[in-house]
């Protein structure tokens, strides 16, 4: 019986899974392009051509290429006039940027759940916690899986309110075979390092509706109106420079000719990694949806139950795999803990008062501190051996059980 790697025995692994950012010759083309073009930023061609591209790819009518994806959240909070006063509903379990952007805006973030079987925001807990001074819902599409777009938007038109998609994981996912980012008023996206498609830094905006577009484009443009001469006709607006460079745009074009391929491949070896995952007692998987047409797999995220590996913690587990070669983490801490949301500089940006450490949301609490286990979506990007090395290690670990207890 092999001795596990984290006691001195032999690694199950010690290749590394595939590389990300994955670039090549079609992003040095597209960057040499811009060289020779000596037009680098403000407004370009390239810019311009990937925010219609972008559009185009998630079925919507208007794009706009900005500098990261947090800045596209307050850029949206802004255009659809969502500031002091208000109140946006975000996820528990998320990125900081999903409400850190709203109480930059002025807002006050309230936290909501998340369901037990996605990880994604509960549509019950959005209502729970809606209020007059509601005025939007913040939807994110964690690791790549849809939120229940049905239930959502049909709450928000019940009580009138505006629902953001935060697509900063989800880029090419489907709900009901359509586009996430295009089924809410506003789909905010990231291309950060991370991302599944990235230009180290870099994000997005894409609507439907000509009105909301004009809105962001100027907020994103300096205060520079939609007819591109703001400035020289008078027509100044509130707003901030948070334009795309051509740099990163080039990068992008090339970023986003590959990301249907890389979703198909993410997604065969999830299945295959769920059939044998399947067989293994201290795991457990996220619930199966038939609307969830296309998930993009930023992230693999999966159960872990301790009661299945003789009450072996999920933090020793991790240790154990991470000495075999086999790169996994814990994932987030639920957001209403952090210091962020009870600073001096959060007060003062949001005028609320809110004791946020009265919340207790208890699957975002399961998730964070017992359950949730990650591997990232750049370890899907490899071959059916590489899937075999993680299950293998997994069965190590089973298998050499009493060295950890």
């Amino acid at each position: 019986m092999a001795k596990l790697a984290i006691n001195g025995g032999v690694p199950v692994r010690t290749a590394p899974f595939p590389q990300w950012p994955q670039g090549g010759k079609a992003e040095l083309e597209q960057l040499e392009k811009v060289l020779k073009a000596e037009q680098w930023g403000t407004l370009g061609n390239e810019a311009l051509a990937f925010a219609e591209k972008f559009a185009e790819y998630n079925g919507v009518k208007y794009g706009i290429g900005v500098n990261n994806g947090t800045i596209s959240l307050e850029l949206i909070l802004r255009g659809l006039n969502i500031g002091f006063g208000d109140e946006v509903i975000v996820p528990s379990y998320t990125f900081i940027s999903t409400a850190s952007a709203v109480a930059i805006a002025g807002a006050t973030p309230i936290f909501a759940d998340i369901e037990s079987g996605s990880y994604n925001i509960d549509p019950a807990s959005i209502e729970a916690n809606i209020t007059p001074n509601t005025k939007a819902i913040i939807a994110v599409h964690v690791g790549g899986r849809p939120c229940n777009m049905d239930s959502i938007m049909a709450m928000a038109k019940k009580h009138g309110l505006y629902v953001i998609e935060d697509c900063a994981q989800a880029h090419g996912s489907e709900w009901k075979g359509k586009k996430v980012g295009s089924i809410g008023h506003a789909g905010s996206f990231s291309f950060q390092e991370s991302k599944n498609v990235t230009s180290g830094e870099g994000g997005a905006i894409i609507t439907d509706d000509i009105e909301r577009f004009k809105e962001f484009w100027h907020f994103h443009n300096s205060g520079r109106a939609y007819d591109l001469a703001g400035e020289f006709s008078g027509v100044m607006l509130m707003g901030t420079n948070a334009r795309m460079t051509e740099w990163q745009a080039a990068v992008l074009t090339a970023q986003l000719d590959k990301l249907d391929e890389q979703i198909e491949r993410r997604m065969e070896n999830v299945a295959y990694l769920n059939s044998k995952l399947r067989q293994l007692e201290f795991i457990k998987l996220l619930d199966t949806d038939d609307n969830v047409t296309k998930n993009s797999y930023h992230l693999f995220i999966m159960k872990y139950d301790s009661a299945g590996l003789s009450g072996i913690k999920r933090e020793r587990f991790i240790s154990t795999m991470n000495a075999e070669g086999i790169p996994c983490s814990k994932g987030y801490v639920p957001l209403y803990k952090m210091d962020a949301f009870n600073s001096p500089n959060f007060r003062k940006s949001t005028g609320s008062g809110i004791d946020y450490s009265a919340i207790h949301h208890e699957n975002t609490e399961k998730a964070c501190n017992e359950e949730a286990l990650w591997l990232t979506g750049r370890m899907l990007l490899g071959t059916k051996k590489d899937m075999d090395d993680i299950i293998e290690a997994m069965e190590k670990v089973q298998t050499n059980l009493v060295e950890l207890i």
